[in-house]
């Protein structure tokens, strides 16, 4: 094959190729979303940011708080969701410290005539204490 043939073959097949999309380190849910949209914009703030510390009965709890521009670091991981039939993007920042115990997790907002909560489906959790505020890894 010719030096010119080469070079047309490597250049279709550079422009041709699909960008890799990277799947989010965790999930929200429809409900999740128009709830942290509701909560961010009472209170102005652009950022949720999730972290995990140690308490509880089972060993780890999830933190949620609110987080500025100048809250997010260098290694955070953005997570972002688009709510459905409008253009607000919800954005999340996911400390460092607890990404590896919470990729993978599905965050949902229940709201019952007993509770209303964010809720955790994490499939890296071992166990969960009984009431749900805790799991472990």
């Amino acid at each position: 094959m010719s030096g010119a043939l080469k070079q047309a073959a490597a250049a279709v097949g550079k422009a041709t190729r699909t960008p890799l999309v990277r799947k989010q380190a965790m999930e929200l849910t429809e409900n999740a979303a128009l709830r942290l949209a509701n909560l961010l914009t009472a209170k102005n703030k652009p950022y949720l940011k999730i972290g995990v510390r140690t308490r509880g009965c089972n060993g780890m709890t999830y933190t949620l708080n609110y987080a500025d521009l100048g809250d997010k670091g260098k290694f955070d991981e953005l997570v972002t969701h688009e709510i459905a039939n409008t253009k607000q993007i919800v954005k999340v920042i996911i400390d460092p410290a607890a990404l590896m115990h919470v990729i993978g997790t599905k965050m949902d907002f229940v709201s019952d005539k007993l509770r209303s909560e964010f809720t955790f489906e994490n499939p890296n959790a071992k166990g969960e204490c009984g009431c749900g505020e805790s799991f472990n890894v």
